[in-house]
């Protein structure tokens, strides 16, 4: 026998046939073991519904896709309406269709992914709120006319204090703002939002708060619909104005608050009046007064014409000329009489002349437009020191902030250690081993190192240190 065909034949027995079955049965075996159950996120396309119960569908993304399965004892407890189109994301066990020779997911659970997720949690979060009365309009609190002091929470550095100032700034000016800085985004802000809220009905140091942000998607303004700021909002004794992001957006903060503002603009507007509509309202007040002395005047003009008028009919010439006919018998006595009547309508006339002469508006007039003067003068030399104050403080405040920013500490030699991996600053060598990697702040800049060894407090600061 040839070499060549005895080295054939060896291989022939060496080779293990198996069936397309066999196979197939052992991928899957091998998928399942490997992967076990996945979560998965994606997009649905060609959903079939047949008769059986089950569900089967294609799971993809802008690269690929995979077949899903869902049985009929699963999608009992679905509550999710699937349809095409549709961004879900499934829990599910890697396997293999033996008798297609296809790969796919057996699904036993599904939920909607990114926004839709949201927009149920949004809905969920409002109907429970609402059964509890949180927001009902009888428990709104109506803010004051003229605030003596407002709070803004919010963040120091975003948009929407600069547009709050500048409205406030534009329509009132005179109010004071106090700000109480909080995160509005991202892990941690509804906590720490509902935490100022909390701290500033606590205070009490103004007399409406704001609670502001600017616009965003949902996920951006998603703080201000989880449940501890609206019941933080819920429980504020201090009137709060809701202007999260722009007209369209509603948050569940803006239904529990005592009043919601389309923007923070209008937040700032609705907090405070109008400087320019008091003045034209002062102007109307001065022109409503002018015109009632005129009509005052004018009243007590008609009043002295009447009493003129009747001074004349009641005139003793006319009583004369009716007892003509009786002087001579009743001369004597006539003429007593008639100078007792004399005497007492002079006197009567020269009382009432006295009296029109007191009561003439035109001296009440005066007065009181003196008044007025003295009263502006004094509003304008109130509001003058009242500026020159708030400047002093201001200044003064802004001087004991530099003095006590952490950053004047650093300018002095001084670091903030941290550690890489997680944040957390380092205050006692004992937290940290070595070999940790460790991030310095100074004044300017930062500084990547390694602990080489850490020493106790006691210890003398020369040693070995991180490097």
């Amino acid at each position: 026998m040839r070499p060549g065909d005895t080295l054939e034949l060896d291989f022939e027995e060496r080779r293990k046939v198996l069936t397309v079955s066999a196979l197939n049965r052992e991928a899957r075996l091998l998928v399942e073991r490997t992967f076990g159950t996945v979560w998965v996120e994606g997009e649905i396309s060609n959903l079939s519904r047949p008769s059986s119960g089950h569900l089967y569908w294609s799971l993809k993304d802008g690269q690929a896709q995979v077949r899903c399965a869902m049985f009929r004892q699963a999608n009992r407890a679905l509550e999710l309406a699937l349809d095409n189109g549709q961004q879900i994301l499934v829990r599910a066990r890697v396997s293999f269709y033996e008798a297609r020779g296809e790969f796919q997911l057996i699904v036993d659970y599904v939920e909607e992914a990114g926004e839709g997720l949201l927009r149920r949690k949004f809905d969920e979060l409002k109907k429970r709120l609402e059964a509890e009365g949180l927001f009902d309009p009888a428990r709104k609190k109506v803010p004051p006319r003229i605030p003596r002091r407002i709070g803004v929470v919010t963040s120091p550095t975003g948009a929407a204090i600069r547009d709050v100032l500048t409205a406030l700034r534009r329509r009132f000016p005179a109010v004071e703002v106090l700000i109480y800085p909080t995160a509005v985004q991202g892990a941690g802000a509804a906590r720490e939002i509902a935490r100022m809220l909390a701290l500033a009905d606590k205070r009490r140091d103004c007399d409406v708060l704001i609670l502001t942000r600017g616009g965003g998607s949902l996920e951006d303004l998603w703080a201000f619909n989880e449940e501890p700021v609206a019941r933080a909002v819920a429980a504020a004794a201090i009137p709060v104005i809701v202007g999260v992001g722009h007209e369209t957006d509603f948050t569940i903060a803006d239904f529990v608050a005592d009043v919601r503002a389309p923007t923070p603009s209008q937040a700032a507007e609705l907090a405070v009046p109008d400087c320019a509509d008091w003045t034209r309202r002062l102007d109307r007040a001065a022109a409503h007064l002018e015109r009632a002395a005129a009509r005052r005047i004018g009243g007590d003009a008609q009043r002295l014409a009447a009493l003129a008028h009747r001074l004349h009919r009641c005139h003793p010439g006319v009583t004369l000329r009716q007892h003509a006919q009786r002087i001579d018998e009743l001369e004597v006595r006539l003429k007593r009489g008639l100078e007792r009547a004399l005497s007492e309508r002079r006197a009567r006339v020269a009382r009432l002349a006295a009296a029109v002469a007191a009561a003439n508006p035109q001296h009440r007039v005066a007065a009181a437009r003196q008044r007025w003067l003295w009263m502006s003068q004094r509003l304008e030399q109130a509001m003058s020191q009242r500026v020159v104050r708030l400047s002093h403080r201001l200044m003064v405040a802004d001087r004991a902030l530099r003095s006590l920013s952490p950053l004047a500490t650093l300018d002095r030699g001084y670091a903030i250690v941290a550690r890489s991996d997680d944040g957390r600053l380092v205050t006692d060598s004992a937290s940290i081993a070595p070999g940790t990697g460790i991030a310095v702040r100074l004044a300017r800049g930062r500084i990547a190192a390694t602990v080489d060894a850490a020493l106790p407090a006691d210890e003398d600061a020369s040693g070995d240190g991180g490097s």
